[in-house]
């Protein structure tokens, strides 16, 4: 099996990595860092790269993909921004977060476009839909999210995509909610702080397993993890 996997140096995305490369399946990744428990794997191919640089993207991911024919594609890479109201968000802060975790995927999905590839899943959120206040720039980047897949999934009749959330994950993105944000102004953060959390090791075992039964789906779709176990 062979996999591409971007966001690889920290929570889900260096678990899914991890999970990868242990069961010896062959790893592409993109990411800012390698993290030290994925180092000396000789079956994981990683390329160093801040996804804010969209003019690099698609030359890394070309040399890193090459002619091989991909199993999976799993889009991991985001960044939360700050919880704040809309209204205190400054463009600026907007477009930060939109360029990693939607311009970022779809000069990917331009690439992956015409590579021979099984399956691609975009790892969304919850607050895609939500609309819970305090998660502004990062809630549009998902919903956006959710629509670049469902856009890329007409032009790419051979590849099944789903745009996924993966439910809750004790990652450092979530930590970071859970320290920083207002629980009283963001009841949303309340609840999050209250409610059962995987580690990421778990969620990737939970992903893998459940990543067939995406194909299932409709081409484009978006889908909560928790609806389908």
């Amino acid at each position: 099996m062979k996999v591409f996997i971007t966001g690889i140096g920290s929570g889900l995305g260096e678990a899914l990595a991890k999970f990868y490369v242990e069961a010896g399946e062959e790893v592409y990744a993109i990411s800012r860092i390698l993290p030290r428990a994925l180092e000396g794997f000789e079956n994981l191919h990683f390329v160093q790269l801040d996804l804010h640089a969209t003019e690099k993207i698609a030359k890394a991911v070309e040399e890193l993909i090459g002619e091989n024919e991909l199993d999976l594609a799993i889009l991991n890479a985001g960044v939360l921004g700050e919880l704040k109201d809309m209204s205190e968000t400054s463009l600026h802060e907007i477009e930060v977060v939109m360029h990693l975790n939607v311009w970022a995927n779809k000069v990917i999905l331009d690439v992956l476009k015409y590579k021979t590839i099984k399956q691609v899943v975009a790892i969304s959120s919850g607050a895609s839909v939500s609309g819970a206040r305090g998660w502004n720039a990062y809630a549009m980047s998902k919903a956006a999210l959710n629509m670049l897949i469902r856009l890329y999934a007409a032009e790419m009749p051979n590849t099944h995509l789903t745009a996924l959330a993966p439910g809750l994950i004790q990652t450092p993105m979530m930590e970071y909610i859970l320290t920083h944000a207002d629980r009283e102004r963001f009841p949303v953060v309340k609840r999050l702080a209250e409610s059962k959390r995987l580690d990421p090791q778990e969620a990737a075992i939970l992903l893998s397993d459940n990543f067939p039964k995406l194909l299932e789906y409709p081409s484009g779709e978006y889908v909560d993890i928790r609806n389908i176990i």
